[in-house]
């Protein structure tokens, strides 16, 4: 019997990664080192950043677990993408809702690709560096946001008997309103060197996008009923090959959007009777 996992494993399997990772940091500077001063620390600061506490004895796990988050939520993304080709999720139909899934696709690349650079370009050694892979890292992800949540819009407008798109939609729609709010704080508090308030906003921005990376379960969850229709329509006719246009968002719908397409080239033909 074959093991399958369902997609909406992914995003929590990142969403946990990423949470794991910053717990570990935070909890190694206030319990083992008792809330040390690092040397990649300002003069006068006294909470660390996150990129502060692994640029040290941690970098290693830092690196890891950013690879781990941005790999399967990329492959969160990827998932949607290829599920909505498929139709096991609501479809891409028009042009600028596939244009859209490119972009969430492309910016959330370019947020990976930041993430990973930051975890090993630290703020030790390589200070501008490291400064400029955050900014792809909170650029990316925040744009990739954008334009899923313009693509989520498009769809709510073209399928409106699917609530969990306005659900998404609206998770999303918090997700790029609370973090871009505290970047601006971010960005406002360091510049006027206030680092110990900034350290603590990037801790907190840091924490909202585990959030972001489990609001994709509810994208992929809805699969799991697309696939059970699957299961069920072979079960019952194990000649006949399922086609799911759509996943179903209503209890009144949970047998509309299937078409049944015969395996073999035609159906058979029915028995003529001759007469005599």
């Amino acid at each position: 019997m074959s093991f399958r996992i369902s997609y909406w494993v992914l995003p929590i399997t990142s969403g946990l990664i990423w949470l794991a990772t910053l717990l570990a940091l935070l909890l190694h500077w206030v319990v083992n080192h008792d809330k040390r001063r690092y040397p990649s620390m300002s003069p006068h600061a006294t909470i660390p950043y996150i990129s502060n506490v692994g640029a040290h004895e941690l970098k290693p796990l830092f690196i890891v677990g950013c690879v781990l988050t941005t790999l399967f939520l990329d492959l969160s993304f990827a998932s949607d993408r290829w599920l909505r080709h498929r139709g096991r999720l609501v479809p891409n139909t028009t042009r600028s809702e596939k244009i859209l899934k490119g972009l969430t696709i492309a910016f959330a690349i370019v947020g990976t690709v930041g993430l990973i650079l930051l975890s090993i370009f630290d703020t030790w050694h390589h200070k501008r560096l490291h400064n400029t892979f955050l900014g792809l890292f909170i650029g990316g992800y925040i744009l990739s946001a954008v334009f899923i949540c313009w693509e989520y819009r498009l769809l709510r407008t073209n399928h409106r008997d699917y609530p969990i798109l306005r659900v998404s939609f609206l998770l999303k729609l918090f997700f790029i309103i609370i973090e871009v709010a505290l970047c601006i704080a971010f960005g406002v508090l360091g510049r006027r060197k206030n680092r110990n308030a900034a350290a603590i906003v990037e801790w907190i921005i840091a924490f909202i996008f585990s959030f972001y990376i489990f609001s994709f379960t509810v994208d992929l969850w809805p699969a799991v009923h697309t696939k059970q229709m699957i299961m069920g329509e072979q079960r019952t006719r194990p000649g006949v090959r399922v086609k799911v246009r759509g996943w179903v968002g209503s209890r009144k719908q949970d047998r509309s959007h299937i078409e049944m397409e015969e395996a073999t080239a035609g159906r058979r033909a029915e028995p003529r009777t001759t007469g005599v």
